[in-house]
């Protein structure tokens, strides 16, 4: 296999002659290697066709946008081209590769306030940077990925069907989403209305998809830009919300230890709004607290659709893993309501 991948490094335009190919990090989505040849480090990834089938466009979308940062100053991915020239290898698998960038490292959860503001400034600057940017030439690589309504049909169809009769194991978790079904399109509606303004979003913007200093812990750059598309800046700060604000894991099962950390919460927003001063309007800067809110929302229902379903998409460890995640976003979402008041505060006092 090594052989095999040393082959396809060959293939870009690389400096020196290849030493070693190995596997490296924890991605979900596609694989990804450590190419070291006699002059630098690389990253080597396997793109998962089957997530997005469209690579030509999912590509053209990365080049795109990371010239435009590059051109800012930003420091950001550099996509080494093939040696005809291409932005990826095509074959019975498609690959890319990266420069490696050196002195970083990444974080799953964040050990401090610190880390968590500094990754809420980051994602700040990549949005700032990416203001003046036509989000409408970018391709969903994903269609209607945050549509929450859309996200809300599948899951009524779900339980309709009811595929494997679990809807009478859930019936307080639905009776939450049937309940909240008028409080999931303000985001869709604001986009198409021109309410809220079409921006370039990141759609995972997990704290593991910001390269930290290795020393400072300062953000060094934004990676995992599959999921470049066009949509609302709301997706972008609620899901790292949702994220890096809760007490407790995804699939927490003690509901007791799941909550929405205001703490937190502060500090991703003093760094997000630190960076976004000059280009949020002031639609967006009231609705930040419902952002979180939505993404969380959006998400336990994704898990129990899938739970109700058979568990077809997310992968599982057991049986009711779906249910266990979808009751704790849904309990963190709940949460998210009672101190939304307390939340606006916040953006308020940091935009001043």
């Amino acid at each position: 296999m090594e052989e095999l991948l040393r082959h396809i490094a060959e293939k870009f335009e690389i400096a020196g002659e290849v030493l070693s190919v190995e596997p490296y990090g924890e991605g979900h989505i596609n694989v990804t290697y450590l190419v070291t040849t006699t002059a630098r480090r690389y990253i080597l990834q396997q793109m998962n066709t089957n997530v997005f089938p469209d690579s030509e466009n999912l590509m053209k979308n990365i080049c795109a946008v990371t010239e435009f940062l590059r051109a800012r100053g930003t420091e950001t991915l550099r996509v080494v081209p093939t040696k005809e020239g291409r932005p990826y290898f095509a074959g019975e698998h498609n690959f890319r590769l990266y420069d490696f960038i050196e002195g970083t490292v990444t974080y799953q959860t964040a050990p401090n306030e610190k880390v968590f503001r500094n990754a809420g400034r980051a994602f700040g600057e990549f949005q700032n940077a990416l203001a003046a940017f036509d989000a409408s030439v970018l391709t969903e690589t994903i269609p209607r990925f945050h549509d929450t309504p859309k996200r809300f049909a599948d899951f009524r169809a779900a339980l309709e069907a009811d595929a494997l009769g679990r809807a009478e194991t859930c019936e307080e978790e639905i009776a939450f989403l049937l309940a909240h079904a008028g409080t999931l399109g303000d985001c869709v509606e604001g986009l198409r209305t021109g309410a809220l303004p079409l921006r370039v979003t990141h759609n995972d913007t997990k704290l593991n998809n910001i390269l930290m200093d290795a020393a400072t812990d300062e953000a060094r750059a934004v990676i995992d830009l599959d999921t470049v598309m066009p949509g609302s800046m709301l997706y972008d700060f609620g899901d790292a919300i949702r994220f890096g604000a809760s007490t407790a894991a995804e699939d927490e099962r003690d509901l007791s230890k799941v909550h929405f950390s205001l703490d937190l919460f502060r500090a991703y927003a003093e760094g997000y709004l630190s960076a976004v001063k000059a280009s949020i309007t002031p639609r967006e800067a009231e609705l930040l607290p419902y952002g979180a809110y939505l993404m969380t929302v959006e998400c336990g229902m994704r898990f129990l659709a899938d739970y109700l379903a058979g568990d077809v998409y997310f992968k599982t460890k057991c049986a009711d893993h779906n249910l266990v995640r979808a009751r704790t976003q849904l309990r963190l979402a709940a949460e998210m309501e009672e101190k939304r008041e307390q939340a606006q505060a916040i953006v308020r006092r940091c935009l001043q």
